[in-house]
């Protein structure tokens, strides 16, 4: 039977034991990492191969240049119909949104005293054609007795005057049963042109004063921009230049203008000078008022270094490129100019050697100075960068 001391004696050496492979296992793991890090630094970094299609060169063209205007729809031809006369209104029929022909009765204005008028002046003119004829046939006679020398010629000429003062009444009669009729017509308010109701400022039964306001037509066939254009760039404009315009609420459908008219003076406190952009709208698709944006296409600039659009970076608002500069990518900072939107293309106003690869794809955690090279034939390679240089 073991004694405790020797059960003591043999506890303690198992421990003992347990340490000391525990000891040795973690010299031999901090050996194995010693070893691993020593062969990473000794391994070379793998270089970044990138194809011809990743790669733009600086070029030199002309950029295309766009003027950009903005400003809101307005019909060419609108008006608002006015009473022509006082008095209540009747038949009025046409609401906003609805069409009108020129020349339709659109309401009415009932005045009583219209009436009154013409039939006294109806009256007047009845008169006035009695006492000319009773001045007519006194002439007549008295003509007779002139000629027979029963009276004198003064007597004659008093009833000569007689005679003209009686037909100018009769004139004069007629002139104001003219009127009372014009007057009477005028109560029939009439569209003046042809158009859609955008407004109705009365309602029926209304009491209206002469030049009050009855209806707003508007004729949307033909539409117009009025665009703030910078003194600076009217010279370059042209009557009939085509404009490009967007319309807020048609999406990408485009709309073609052209400019109309420009206007010869600046505006009051501006330096800027409206131009005129006509529209069709025969569809009447377009409404006034509607606000659109657009761009008049200019001549092309002389020829300049340019990028693709892709090619330049932007992060906390500068610019740069990547490029491939002795087997090593090369974060360049540039300065950009003019935008080419039609050709994708971006004026580079910091000089780059000629034939320099740049980066013209998208690729994520680059390093400045990381191992990079261009897998691309070298007859291929060379071509394209005698066409950069010769461009530049």
């Amino acid at each position: 039977m073991t004694s405790g001391k020797t059960r003591t004696r043999i506890v303690g050496s198992l421990v003992a034991l347990a340490l000391a492979a525990g000891l040795g296992g973690a010299v031999v793991l901090r050996a194995g990492k010693r070893d691993a890090g020593k062969a990473g630094a000794d391994r070379p970094a793998v270089a970044l191969q990138f194809g011809s299609g990743d790669l733009a060169y600086v070029e030199s063209r002309p950029l295309a240049r766009w003027l950009p205007v903005s400003g809101t729809l307005q019909a060419v031809r609108q008006t608002v119909v006015k009473a022509k006369v006082a008095g209540d209104v009747a038949g009025l029929t046409v609401r906003e949104g609805e069409p009108v022909r020129a020349g339709q009765v659109v309401a009415h204005v009932d005045s009583p005293d219209l009436k009154s008028r013409l039939v006294e002046r109806q009256g007047a003119v009845e008169s006035a054609r009695a006492q000319l004829a009773l001045a007519e046939k006194t002439r007549a006679m008295n003509l007779r007795l002139l000629n027979d020398r029963f009276i004198s010629q003064n007597a004659f000429d008093g009833t000569e005057s007689s005679f003209n003062v009686a037909r100018g009444n009769l004139k004069s009669a007629e002139a104001q049963v003219q009127l009372a009729q014009n007057a009477l017509a005028d109560a029939d308010v009439v569209a003046p042109l042809t158009g859609i109701v955008s407004r109705r400022h009365v309602q029926t039964g209304e009491k209206v004063a002469i030049e009050a306001p009855i209806l707003t037509i508007v004729d949307l066939r033909d539409l117009e921009v009025q665009a703030m254009v910078p003194a600076i760039d009217v010279p370059a404009l042209t009557r009939g230049m085509p404009v490009e315009l967007r319309v807020d609420g048609f999406g990408e459908r485009r709309f073609e203008g052209r400019i109309d008219r420009i206007n010869p003076s600046t505006e009051p406190g501006t330096r800027a000078i409206i131009v005129y952009v006509s529209l069709p709208n025969p569809d009447a698709a377009l409404r006034s008022g509607m606000f659109a944006t657009g761009r008049i296409a200019l001549a092309a600039s002389e020829p300049a270094p340019t990028l693709p659009f892709a090619a330049v970076r932007n992060e906390a608002g500068q610019s740069y490129v990547w490029t491939i500069d002795h087997g090593k990518l090369a974060r360049r900072v540039v300065i950009t100019g003019r935008r080419d939107e039609t050709n994708a293309r971006v004026e580079i106003r910091t000089a780059l050697p000629n034939g320099t690869p740049v980066l013209a794809a998208r690729f994520d955690n680059l390093k400045d100075g990381a191992p990079a090279l261009v897998k691309a034939t070298s007859s291929s390679q060379n071509a394209m960068r005698g066409k950069a240089a010769g461009a530049g």
